[in-house]
């Protein structure tokens, strides 16, 4: 069986660096069906959520909007909602479900396009088709970008990883408690109730 080599000697074709968008390009996009997210600059596509994903986001998203709505403690994000967390290149990341302070409300206002910095909670659902490598970056960039907490839940499994910062996190599952410490005063529900 013969083998394909390449030629040393042709010559080679320099790489073409991507398109960088701004979050202002990303805002003016027509809604085609897609989710987006801007990452560098760089365009990222994901389909629509599946079935079991947009319960899990719902179920985190209604418990968290029901306690903050009570509280007075600000506003619970659905899905849709972008986050610009970083500048030149833009970054703009959407998580499955966020909450921000009504102090930081009261600062940045009730904005049209994309809240500007992080919010106080980002909570993440995993994908069938997502890599954990995936959830680790916008993990990161999330605490990059001062998100005081991020959430992670993974269906799979059945548990919630808590993070409050790149070094250390904590697993839950099943009747462990899941907490909104200092930044969703008062929050708490049984881990297992996200997964029924």
């Amino acid at each position: 069986m013969a083998e394909t080599q390449l030629n040393p000697l042709a010559p080679t074709l320099p790489s073409v660096p991507p398109i960088l968008l701004t979050a202002a390009e990303l805002w003016k996009m027509p809604d085609d069906g897609y989710r987006y997210e801007l990452v560098k600059g760089v365009l990222r596509k994901m389909p629509p959520a599946g079935f079991e994903h947009g319960i899990r986001s719902v179920k985190i998203g209604s418990l968290l909007h029901v306690h903050v709505e009570k509280h007075g403690l600000g506003y619970v994000c659905g899905a849709e909602t972008g986050f610009t967390i970083s500048r030149n290149p833009d970054t703009v990341r959407a998580p499955d479900a966020a909450f921000v302070r009504r102090e930081s409300i009261e600062q940045q206002g009730i904005v049209k396009g994309y809240w500007e910095g992080a919010p106080d909670l980002a909570v993440e659902v995993i994908s069938p088709g997502d890599t954990y490598t995936e959830v680790a970056e916008k993990v990161e960039d999330w605490l990059n970008a001062g998100c005081a907490m991020v959430w992670v839940i993974n269906p799979r499994r059945e548990t919630v990883e808590v993070h409050r910062s790149a070094e250390e996190f904590t697993v839950l599952s099943g009747a462990d408690i899941l907490v909104g410490g200092d930044v969703v005063v008062g929050f708490r529900c049984e881990v297992e109730v996200l997964f029924v």
